[in-house]
């Protein structure tokens, strides 16, 4: 399938003969971790998918043994360098792709076939389904590098709900996909071997019902919803990732983090 983004060594972009695209993030030597080029391609490729009314569902996945370990550390290491106007912006970009994503107005669906970090885990929660593999591992550790899940935070609260979000936001700890479906993040957990079948059951469910009656339920749901995710959150979870970036302590976590020692403050 041709799109305006070329560029095989971010993303692939299938697309079969029933109309479902499968949209591959393909990093696989960084665990397919984001940064700036790559929420931009993204945003790119998501806007152009959107506008396309024939695609019948998205799939989400990425190359390799991760799905996706989030942002890319020097990529933030040198975030938290920038002003905060520049700062701010990138933050902005990345709160964007994760909105791209959650109005996307065809079903999407993530196949989790691995590692899902901090970014990951709001790449996740913004697909209206998601499917792990069982040994899948999902973690929310932005506090462990002093710094907070901003961004991604509204999407992920939505999927867990406050009092999950409470352990596993402030803990940072590691959790399995039975524990991501316990808590609402993933709707099915495949054995080993069987990704592919779960997420095409779903798929096959999907394809059975009227394609336009499928957008309208989508649009339905947006608009029935408690509360939208509206620019003036996402302006103010984005500053929050801004400002915290800037922190001495977010700068010794990442340092602590690359440089394979334990941060200060554990002592």
């Amino acid at each position: 399938m041709k799109t305006a983004i070329q560029r095989p060594e971010t993303l692939l972009v299938e697309r079969d003969p029933r109309g479902v695209v499968r949209l591959t993030l393909n990093r696989p030597d960084i665990r397919n971790a984001f940064d700036g080029v790559l929420i931009s391609d993204l945003t790119i490729c998501l806007d152009e998918l959107a506008a396309d009314k024939a695609i019948r569902a998205l799939v989400l996945t990425g190359a390799g043994a991760a799905f996706s370990a989030g942002a890319e550390l020097n990529w933030m290491r040198s975030s938290g360098e920038q002003g905060d106007h520049e700062n701010f912006q990138d933050a902005l970009r990345l709160a964007g792709v994760m909105h791209r994503l959650d109005t996307m107005p065809m079903p999407t669906i993530a196949r989790v076939n691995g590692a899902a970090m901090g970014g990951g885990v709001g790449l996740t929660a913004c697909c209206d389904m998601a499917v792990a593999a069982e040994d899948a591992l999902f973690a929310l550790s932005e506090v462990k590098l002093g710094i907070i899940p901003g961004a991604i935070s509204p999407y992920v609260l939505r999927a867990i709900g406050p009092r999950n979000a409470r352990r596993y936001f402030l803990t940072g700890e590691r959790f399995d996909a039975e524990t991501a479906f316990r808590i609402g993040l993933v709707h099915e957990v495949a054995p080993k071997g069987a990704l592919d079948a779960g997420v095409d059951q779903l798929l096959a469910e999907l394809l059975s019902a009227g394609p336009k009656a499928v957008r309208a339920a989508k649009d339905l749901i947006k608009h029935v919803a408690i509360k939208e995710i509206d620019d003036l959150l996402s302006r103010d979870t984005a500053q929050r990732i801004a400002h915290q970036r800037v922190t001495d302590e977010a700068k010794e976590g990442l340092s602590a983090f690359l440089e394979k020692r334990k941060p200060g403050w554990t002592a």
